[in-house]
């Protein structure tokens, strides 16, 4: 089946941003102040891997900076220096990603997810890739390794990525049960909540949708989207004074918000 990368890339930047998530995980063990351009470490000849490191730091920092070019000429140093490195190897899978060569990039994440040992971290990392590149059962398997994995701390998180796969894929049927899964572990984890609500929108069921839309703000802070799905759900129902309710906290909540920016054109979808 097709993947629908809109809606998977939606869903996942909520729910686990990939270069949002993962690369930021990576991201903040870095310097907050990167250096000026600097070539890559040379190799301590005693040391080489303490070197690719050192060059995989310098990547990051590169990255975060936008600088792409200087990012991948130290993530390829690095990989000369210690290419047995799973980081090094996810970092690389990150550079090359960023810059679109996605065939390096794969190989890059598939040799990461070996190295590692099955880190959960990694193979989350590695799911995200293969959902944005349309190999859905592959990422969605990963990311049920990811969650069975006792020493990942967040298992609700990688239930919620393979639901946002699974749905971006068109799957909704696998796409509630795995939403479902992760509200089993956190009932209040707002990604599912909302992925589900959306869902039984789109099939019609407003009734649910609103009802998800109650619970979720019940315990969650409000966003533009639960809002905006509030709105949707009670239009449909015929109920316009809830829905002015709902559009009202739109406006003043999130003015700025893109939702906000819907009801001033008067779009509902």
């Amino acid at each position: 089946m097709k993947l629908n990368s809109t809606k998977l890339n939606s869903g996942l930047l909520r729910a686990v941003p990939l270069l949002a998530v993962m690369a930021a995980s990576i991201l903040s063990a870095c310097s907050h102040n990167p250096p000026e351009y600097q070539r890559p470490v040379r190799t301590y000849k005693k040391e080489p891997a303490k070197a690719a490191v050192a060059n995989m730091q310098l990547a990051i920092e590169y990255m975060k900076l936008g600088q792409l070019s200087n990012a991948r000429e130290c993530i390829e140093k690095a990989l000369t220096e210690d290419v047995s490195n799973p980081d090094v190897q996810m970092t690389a899978g990150l550079v090359y990603e960023r810059i679109n060569e996605m065939s390096k990039a794969e190989h890059a994440y598939a040799a990461a997810n070996r190295l590692g040992k099955g880190d959960p971290n990694i193979a989350n990392a590695y799911a995200v890739f293969l959902c944005r590149t349309g190999k859905t059962a592959a990422g969605e398997k990963l990311f049920v390794d990811a969650a069975n994995n006792p020493l990942y701390q967040t298992p609700w998180v990688a239930l919620g990525n393979a639901g946002a796969c699974a749905r971006g894929s068109g799957d909704m049927a696998e796409a509630e049960k795995y939403f479902n899964r992760a509200l089993a572990i956190r009932p209040n984890y707002t990604e599912a909540l909302l992925q589900l609500g959306n869902i039984a929108f789109d099939r019609g069921d407003a009734a649910q949708a609103r009802d998800i839309v109650q619970r979720y703000l019940a315990v969650n802070p409000s966003t533009p989207e639960v809002l905006w799905l509030g709105f949707r759900a009670q239009r449909k129902l015929g109920d316009s004074v809830a829905a002015a309710v709902y559009a009202r906290r739109v406006q003043t909540e999130f003015p700025n918000s893109e939702q906000a920016q819907n009801m001033r054109n008067g779009v509902d979808r």
